[in-house]
């Protein structure tokens, strides 16, 4: 057994060391031979032999999981020194950096909406349960807040679902007209190809006096907006339901893959939802005191652009920093 010892000693690889365990502990490895030879042993050596073989098996189980556990701690120490940066040493290379994919867009989607005239206004990302929840026509138990897994704190605290409580906010602290978008990080507790905890939304706002904002005044600045953003695609609005808006609806463009005629990615309809819109309920300009008023409010995800415009198939990869990737933005 002696030469076996040496050799799981003097191997130099995990995949060597793979071999030699096969050697020893496979089916038609050393020790099962060695087992095997108590067939014609008698009942007294029979446990001799089995005492030996059983006292080498647990031995050697011991040495192999400890050179594994060396042989996996130099390769990752190896590894680790080839891809080590030396951030003092001079060179006179330039590489020209970029900006995020998540970033640029946000940026692009910000300079339309300020072009129009549109303020941009900022929030706490901690929010309470007023101002991200109630104030948006959500009371407590009402069921479309089961759309929205939230982070909960202490003390009816949350992580903001949505950059709405900014607009809620901005009323509060300011009398009409209004003209906003609200940029800025989410949370929601999802995880999956198309969500992550933490996305990034714009959410708009328009209010003035009663009768001066219609739906075709938003429906106008939607459909230049995505044209601006993905090109010559068709829009279309479909009614849909949102406790802060009423009417409400789902806005989608003619799908960028295959121009409308049914692929994978718009699950063969010809259309990708990108946002939802509507006019402001009646209840949230009542939560914070405006009367005699009429607005709308938009939001979209800025990721899902992000998706789109630069044909990203899982969002998660946006965020892992993966270098690779993210130089192809350059």
């Amino acid at each position: 057994m002696k030469e076996w010892y040496d050799a799981i000693q003097n191997a130099q690889s995990v995949e060597k060391l793979e071999e030699i365990r096969v050697s020893v502990f496979g089916k038609k490895g050393v020790l099962a031979l060695e087992f095997a030879k108590m067939k014609t042993a008698t009942d007294e050596e029979k446990a001799q032999i089995a005492k030996d073989l059983n006292t080498h098996k647990s031995a050697l189980t011991n040495e192999l999981m400890q050179r594994k556990i060396t042989l996996q701690t130099l390769e990752l120490q190896e590894a680790m020194r080839a891809s080590a940066i030396d951030v003092s040493l001079f060179s006179s290379k330039s590489q020209s950096g970029a900006l995020h994919p998540v970033m640029e867009t946000m940026d692009k989607i910000i300079e339309y909406f300020t072009a129009m005239n549109f303020d941009i206004k900022t929030g706490p990302m901690v929010e309470n349960d007023f101002y991200n929840f109630e104030a948006l026509n959500l009371p407590k138990y009402h069921p479309a807040r089961d759309m929205q897994d939230t982070f909960y704190f202490k003390d009816e605290m949350l992580l903001r679902t949505h950059t709405s409580p900014v607009q809620i906010r901005t009323m509060m602290s300011t009398k009409p007209p209004i003209r906003m978008i609200a940029p800025g990080a989410v949370f929601r507790r999802d995880y999956d190809i198309t969500h992550t905890p933490m996305f990034h939304q714009v959410e708009g706002l328009l209010v003035d006096e009663e009768g001066i904002v219609s739906f075709a005044n938003l429906k106008f600045i939607l459909e230049n907006f995505l044209k601006y953003m993905f090109g010559d695609v068709e829009v279309r609005f479909r009614p849909s339901f949102f406790p802060f808006t009423e009417p409400s609806a789902e806005v989608d463009i003619s799908c960028i893959f295959c121009k409308g005629c049914g692929c994978r990615v718009c699950s063969k309809t010809g259309w990708l939802e990108v946002l939802g819109c509507g006019i402001v309920d009646p209840n949230v300009f009542k939560a914070v005191g405006y009367k005699n008023v009429s607005g709308y409010a938009f939001g979209l995800g800025v990721e899902r652009f992000a998706m789109l415009i630069h044909q990203i198939g899982d969002l998660r990869s946006l965020f892992e920093g993966d270098i690779k990737l993210l130089e192809q933005f350059q």
